[in-house]
């Protein structure tokens, strides 16, 4: 991962506006969970967990849970929203725990971060020897569509947008290498194409781009923002706008592996 990459604390979360309007992220997590299959008893952790919602259902199985997200904002309100529960404020590149885990699961947030090298490291260093890794994130292709347009409509408007990715997106291959790299058996990998159905009906897209591409609109005044924003709609509105729902164009990296 390139290291001008703008690591995801810069990344600011509006946690309620998050658990409030995207609820898709997490229901998807549903299949992630059924490849981890957790047992009664085990020792899970939830690597970028968010608001907390996936690492409940984990913890339904009977399986003690840890989440551990880098957002302040995020731990503060899954502790709100299941307070019998363990959360901590931990950075995926560096955390440690002096207990080890059977497993350590993740949805939707390994692409936001920047040393994936040091992220994979700290996972192995926190399974157990048997140990597994079970984990769903963007993959290669991932809001192309969506990336074009915004770049496009900035570009358009007279700012400057770096060429470098913001995201990590791999190919399959390319993160089975890093984990095999480590010294991961990879058991499980697909990639897969998943239309998304955004929610908030005609303002979806909009809503979609204020929440999750601030990183892009940095060099662009506030008050120039939702021109842009309409010319994004306007370009996208023929390929991802369909009977009064916005989808994102979204590909995912579904991904297990061992630690033998």
């Amino acid at each position: 991962m390139p290291a001008d990459i703008p690591p995801s604390a810069e990344k600011q979360w509006d946690a309620s506006r998050y658990d409030a309007g995207y609820s898709f992220v997490w229901k998807h997590g549903a299949g992630v969970i059924e490849l981890l299959a957790p047992e009664a008893g085990e020792r899970i952790l939830d690597l970028g967990c968010g608001t907390g919602h996936l690492t409940a259902q984990i913890a339904a199985s009977g399986a003690e849970v840890v989440g551990i997200d880098r957002s302040p904002e995020m731990i503060a309100t899954a502790r709100r929203n299941y307070p019998r529960l363990r959360f901590e404020v931990e950075d995926a590149e560096s955390f440690r725990f002096d207990e080890p885990f059977d497993a350590v699961f993740s949805n939707a947030a390994i692409h936001w971060m920047t040393d994936q090298r040091a992220v994979a490291d700290s996972i192995w260093q926190a399974l157990r020897s048997g140990g597994r890794f079970v984990a769903e994130f963007g993959g290669k292709g991932n809001i192309r569509r969506i990336e074009t347009a915004l770049r496009h409509a900035i570009e358009q408007a007279g700012y400057a947008v770096s060429d470098k990715p913001y995201y990590y997106f791999p190919s399959l291959g390319e993160h089975a290498r890093l984990l095999e790299g480590i010294g991961f058996t990879v058991t499980f990998a697909t990639w897969f194409e998943r239309p998304t159905r955004l929610e908030g009906d005609e303002a979806g897209l909009r809503d979609w781009l204020t929440v999750f591409t601030d990183h892009f609109m940095k060099p662009v005044p506030a008050d120039r923002r939702a021109a842009i924003i309409e010319a994004v709609e306007d370009e996208l509105r023929p390929q991802l706008f369909r009977d009064r729902v916005w989808y994102a164009d979204y590909c995912r990296l579904r991904i297990a592996a061992s630690r033998l």
